[in-house]
């Protein structure tokens, strides 16, 4: 394969060129080589660690659980069980989240049917989210 600049691995990866530089200046990405005119010149290797990091953040890995899978994938004959242990955490955090969210919909939906559509002065959305002390002025 050849040599890619910044600007098509952005492309191939759909990684925005400051958020590359930034994942080299935090190690997660090695720091290319340089051609002859100074720019970077990224391999396949790069482009591989690159679409890595990227699904795992897509799928909500936080940069410290990447960097871990990162040094286990590079550990090619280890148990995966290190692995299947961030991955069950995380998952945890993200069942915990889901149930924040359906929470806070539940709220939201019962504090909406509680709206008359009559005045401002009278609106219990506005009334619900008013400080105790500031519902009398709202």
């Amino acid at each position: 394969m050849a040599r890619l600049t910044i600007g098509n691995l952005a492309k191939r990866t759909t990684t925005k060129v400051e958020t590359i530089r930034y994942y080299e200046r935090i190690g997660l990405l090695p720091i290319p080589g340089r051609t002859e005119g100074n720019y970077r010149s990224y391999a396949e290797a790069h482009l591989s660690r690159l679409s890595f990091i990227r699904r795992a953040r897509d799928l909500g890995f936080s940069l410290d659980q990447v960097r871990e899978l990162l040094g286990l994938a590079d550990k090619r004959d280890r148990s995966c069980e290190a692995v299947d242990l961030i991955a069950r955490q995380h998952l945890v955090e993200v069942e915990r989240k889901i149930a924040d969210l359906a929470s806070l919909r539940d709220e939201l939906t019962d504090l909406i049917g509680r709206c008359r559509r009559g005045t401002i002065a009278e609106c219990r959305i506005i009334e619900t989210l008013a400080p105790a002390s500031a519902q009398g002025t709202a």
